[in-house]
């Protein structure tokens, strides 16, 4: 891995008290739960925030008077491995609309223990959205980004023991 690689994405994990399976179903059925509302680049204010489970799929934020922002387009859907996604996200917070100028989020579900998951987040590709995408790393990594995210899927996870085995 060379230095130049390592800045131009950014890794964070959090390990679960979840089997692969369930850690991935409670990522996916409870994204809504796990974006923060405040997170929006809408008119209004977010009714919800949807993740389609599938390759092809569109995320999503979908305000109270049913205008929606897609701000990603889902790669890969691996279940219960891993999935990626784009970040249609300009470093000034608005949507790309230049698919060539957008970077990647891949989410892996490693077991550590049967009833132990690892998540590794790895955002990747930053440099593509061209310039102020530094900017964008610090954003993305910072501890309002993908570090939040992952903290408010841990609580998700603790909350949710009825989301299968």
């Amino acid at each position: 891995m060379t230095t130049q690689a390592q800045q131009t994405s950014i890794r964070t994990q959090i390990v679960v008290d979840a089997p692969q399976d369930r850690a991935f179903r409670i990522f996916i059925g409870r994204f809504d739960a796990i974006k923060p509302r405040e997170h929006n680049m809408l008119q209004v204010e977010i009714a919800e925030s949807v993740f389609e489970p599938r390759a092809g799929g569109r995320v999503f934020d979908r305000g109270v008077d049913g205008s929606e922002c897609q701000w990603g387009r889902v790669l890969a859907y691996d279940e219960p491995e891993r999935i990626v996604f784009t970040w249609d996200i300009s470093p000034h917070w608005q949507i790309e609309a230049d698919l060539e100028r957008t970077s990647e989020v891949e989410i892996r579900f490693v077991p550590e223990t049967p009833q132990r998951t690892r998540v590794e987040l790895e955002h990747r590709h930053l440099d593509r959205h061209g310039d102020g995408w530094e900017g964008l790393r610090e954003g993305v990594g910072g501890d309002q980004g993908w570090p939040l995210y992952l903290s408010r899927y841990a609580e998700q996870v603790a909350e949710s023991p009825g989301m299968g085995h």
